[in-house]
C-alpha cells in the first residue's frame, strides 16, 4: 500500500513555449489522443502534478502543462508554495485578490486550448485546474473548444469573506457565457473538493449549482472528523497530495472519475 502521493519527473516531456497577447510560458507536452490542458497548482509544475500528467498520458490523452509560475520539475514544499503564492497573488496576470473578475491568464489558457484542439483528434479538449488555478478551468470554458472543464478545489479568490466564499472565480460575464453553453451546447462541468476544505468552500460550489444546475457535477470527499479514509480536516489537493495509489482509496476513485468524465466528453 502506497503511503505517499505518486510523483514523476520531466523525463519525456517536450517543452514548447506558447505565447498569446503578450504572455508567454513554457508548456510541457506528452502523449497522444484527445487533448487535455493540465493547469498546475501552486507552487507550479511539481513532481506531484507531473505524476497526474503521466497518468493522463497513460490513459490515452495528449497532455499540455503550462508552467505559469514556479520552477518546473521540483517537488512541492510548504516554503516554495508560500513564496510562489505571495508572488502570484499580487500578479496582474492572475488578479487573485479581485472578486468577480476576468483574468488575463484566462485568455491565455483559452488560446492554449484552441492550439491544442487544432492538433489533436477530438472535437475539443479538456482543461483541469487545481487549487489556485481551479477557477481558470471554468473561465477557459467560455471557448467552445473546451468540452470538459474540471475544477479541483478551486481557491481563488481567497475565501476570506462571505462574498469571496461564494465567488466562483471568474467574471459575471464569463459565468453567463459558460451557463449559456450548458443550456444550449450540452457543456458539463466537473468540480472536486474535500468536505471540510475552507480554501475551496462549499459556498463556491453552491453558487455553481445555482448557476449551472445539473450541468455541474460534483465529487465531494469526506474529510470530516473520523472519516474512514483518515483524511485530515486540512485535506485539500484531491488529485495530487492526498491521492494514494491504493485500491479503493477515495482520491484514487476521484481521479478515475475525472478520467471517465474526460472520456465521456472527448470520446463521444
Amino acid at each position: 500500500m502506497a503511503d505517499t502521493a505518486p510523483v514523476a519527473d520531466l523525463s519525456g516531456w517536450h517543452n514548447a513555449p506558447f505565447g498569446f497577447a503578450g504572455l508567454i510560458h513554457d508548456c510541457f507536452e506528452k502523449g497522444e489522443g484527445p487533448g487535455v490542458v493540465l493547469i498546475p497548482e501552486v507552487p507550479g509544475v511539481t513532481t506531484e502534478v507531473l505524476a497526474l500528467g503521466e497518468h493522463l498520458v497513460s490513459e490515452g490523452f495528449t497532455v499540455v502543462i503550462p508552467s505559469l509560475f514556479g520552477r518546473p520539475g521540483k517537488p512541492d514544499s510548504a516554503a516554495r508554495a508560500l513564496l510562489v503564492g505571495v508572488r502570484v497573488c499580487v500578479s496582474a496576470e492572475f488578479r487573485a485578490l479581485t472578486t468577480h473578475a476576468s483574468r488575463p491568464v484566462a485568455d491565455y489558457l483559452r488560446a492554449l486550448a484552441r492550439d491544442l484542439a487544432a492538433r489533436t483528434p477530438a472535437p475539443g479538449v479538456g482543461v483541469i485546474g487545481m487549487c489556485f488555478t481551479g477557477g481558470f478551468a471554468l473561465a477557459a470554458a467560455v471557448d467552445e473548444v473546451v468540452l470538459a472543464p474540471v475544477m479541483s478545489q478551486p481557491s481563488v479568490p481567497l475565501a476570506l469573506t462571505a462574498a469571496r466564499r461564494t465567488d466562483p472565480g471568474l467574471s459575471p460575464a464569463e459565468l453567463r457565457q459558460v451557463a449559456d453553453r450548458t443550456r444550449n451546447a450540452g457543456l458539463c462541468v466537473l468540480g472536486l473538493r474535500f468536505s471540510e476544505d475552507r480554501m475551496a468552500p462549499a459556498e463556491r460550489f453552491a453558487t455553481l449549482r445555482e448557476q449551472l444546475g445539473s450541468a455541474f457535477e460534483c465529487i465531494e470527499l469526506d474529510s470530516s472528523p473520523g472519516n474512514s479514509a483518515g483524511f485530515s480536516r486540512h485535506a485539500h489537493s484531491v488529485l495530487t497530495h492526498e491521492l494514494r495509489e491504493t485500491p479503493g482509496h477515495p482520491a484514487l476513485r476521484a481521479r478515475d472519475e475525472v478520467v471517465a468524465f474526460l472520456n465521456r466528453r472527448l470520446r463521444p
